[in-house]
């Protein structure tokens, strides 16, 4: 059998830059996923029924989804669901390539405001693997934004169209910051990736690989500097000998076991599936899993509750074509003074849904009649949606968590998951008053009624925190370099390890954090080896 220098376990948004980059430091890297090697061609929106498929084999939603390569998920006492998915690629196939940075503020809650608790790095250690990753990734926006001074470089933003300058003339009119969005989405072709053909469903892959995502970039790299990769192997949990990880034990899709082996271990399975897999790496010296003698794995889970603003707009414009999640977004509410609540919200705009899922909206809302009237009351709504999502900070919570659940398992036997996770009070006072100011910006744009709703409940894609990283042992569960503090040679180098949430989309964070720990990783090798 032969031993790897690392294995990375998870090939989503961190597990494919952390493989990227040892790789390309002379590493021999074994990256595994329990989901398929995906095929663009056969992405819902190559055909007419990419809509029935959204719902069904490409829901977000994993609970609802719940295909062979899952795991249970019961989220069933969470406002919140969980939402991802298990592919080479991991969630960056589904998400909406919406890209901005946390702030520097972001890392030092405890110091500057006094909430929560401050990251062990600083903005400053991992500003230059945000450009690397916005390099990686293929960044398109607009720089000069006074909210990201640092962002020097990016192709040109995905255009607005009319509806976005609609709600951008909004913004003006109301003295508020709006800007482009920062998206992962090339707006001219780059090496074998096209550009941008505004199609719009993003959420379900993009065929065209406009959209960035970890198999067409970081994989794709990696693999030709010799990263090998298995999909469809389900790690159970990792082998640990005399306190020291050497290897993962699972089952192949035939539902073999199977055990790879290597000098160390990299945990990059989502801040869901990390702590599932050190739960269950249960050995007679951790009875509770690893990396929990602290008792904090799967602890202060972040998830970023969402409320939501609809309006309908007086005219049929273009809100039906172009990435639905990346328009434009405002900053103007990150800090309020003097509001009745801490922190803040982004307000992030979306275009409008598909047919389908218009129809579905109206339907709920009874705003859609059945007989002759169904074609007006269609034509009312369609392409005339605007849609502003209130993405509020959370503070981490010890009571907002994973744990295992025994009483459901996968198709190999293993354990899932529960999430248990209430809405902080504090985010309830700052959804209501982003939703107030929204269907402000709602009336001033031109709408002619709005909805306001929230939280959200299939919006629980930023989920972070259930690792963190610390200084004190017995308050996290690795350390700055991502090292996990009662394992040696097991790290973890995803969004588990986040301390804080900010308010703004975590993937550009995510994966300047993995550069930043797999540099951690390499330099630690190299140390003991010298």
């Amino acid at each position: 059998m032969k031993r790897f220098d690392f294995i990375v376990v998870g090939a989503g948004a961190a597990g494919a830059a952390v493989s990227w980059s040892l790789v390309s430091k002379g590493h021999s890297v074994l990256c595994v996923d329990r989901g398929p090697q995906m095929d663009p061609s056969l992405y819902p929106t190559t055909g007419l029924d990419w809509e029935r498929r959204k719902r069904t084999e490409f829901n977000p939603v994993i609970a609802e989804r719940q295909n062979r390569f899952d795991y249970p998920v019961d989220d069933s006492g969470s406002p919140i669901a969980v939402c991802n998915f298990n592919a080479v690629g991991g969630s960056t196939i589904l998400y909406s390539g919406h890209f901005p940075r946390f702030h520097e503020v972001d890392f030092e809650l405890r110091s500057r405001e006094g909430l929560g608790t401050d990251w062990p790095v600083k903005y400053r250690d991992l500003a230059t693997y945000f450009a690397t990753n916005e390099r990686m990734m293929g960044l398109s926006g607009l720089v000069g934004d006074p909210f990201y001074p640092q962002i020097e470089e990016a192709l040109p933003p995905v255009p607005l169209g009319a509806a976005g300058a609609r709600l951008a003339e909004a913004f003006n009119a109301l003295g508020w910051h709006w800007w482009p969005s920062f998206s992962a989405i090339l707006t001219r072709a780059r090496d074998d990736r096209g550009a941008c053909l505004n199609l719009g469903p993003c959420n379900t892959g993009c065929p065209q690989g406009a959209k960035a995502s970890a198999d067409n970039t970081y994989l794709r790299e990696a693999l030709r500097l010799g990263l090998t990769q298995v999909p469809e192997f389900a790690v159970s949990k990792v082998l640990v000998r005399d306190g020291k990880a050497y290897g993962v034990e699972g089952f192949d899709n035939a539902g073999e076991r199977r055990v790879f082996e290597a000098r160390s271990i990299v945990l990059a399975a989502s801040a869901i599936g990390t702590p599932r897999i050190l739960l269950n790496s249960r050995t007679a010296e951790r009875p509770h899993g690893l990396g929990n003698s602290s008792g904090q794995v799967g602890r202060n889970l972040m998830i970023h509750p969402l409320g939501y603003v609809e309006g309908i707009l007086d005219q049929r414009l273009d809100t039906d074509s172009g990435p639905q999640g990346c328009m434009l977004y405002s900053l103007q509410f990150h800090r309020t003074p003097g509001a009745d609540h801490h922190l803040g919200y982004m307000m992030q705009a979306l275009r409008g849904a598909g047919p389908v899922e218009t129809a579905l909206s109206a339907l709920a809302k009874r705003k859609l009649r059945f007989g002759a009237a169904i074609y007006d009351d269609f034509d009312a709504l369609y392409a005339r949606q605007l849609m502003i999502a209130i993405i509020c900070e959370d503070l981490p919570e010890a009571d907002n968590r994973v744990e295992r659940d025994d009483s459901r398992h996968d198709r190999f036997g293993d354990p899932g998951v529960k999430i248990h996770y209430a809405l902080h009070a504090n985010t309830r006072k700052m959804m209501i008053h982003g939703m107030s100011r929204a269907r402000e910006l709602m009336a001033a744009a031109g709408a002619r009624r709005s909805w306001a709703y929230g939280p959200v409940r299939n919006t629980g894609w930023h989920l972070m925190g259930t690792a963190r990283m610390g200084d004190d042992p017995h308050r996290s569960v690795v350390d700055a370099q991502g090292r996990v503090h009662d394992t040696e040679n097991l790290y973890v180098a995803d969004s588990s390890v986040f301390v804080s949430g900010s308010c703004v989309n975590p993937a550009n964070t995510i994966q300047a954090v993995a550069l930043l720990l797999a540099d951690c990783m390499d330099e630690h090798v190299r140390s003991t080896l010298a």
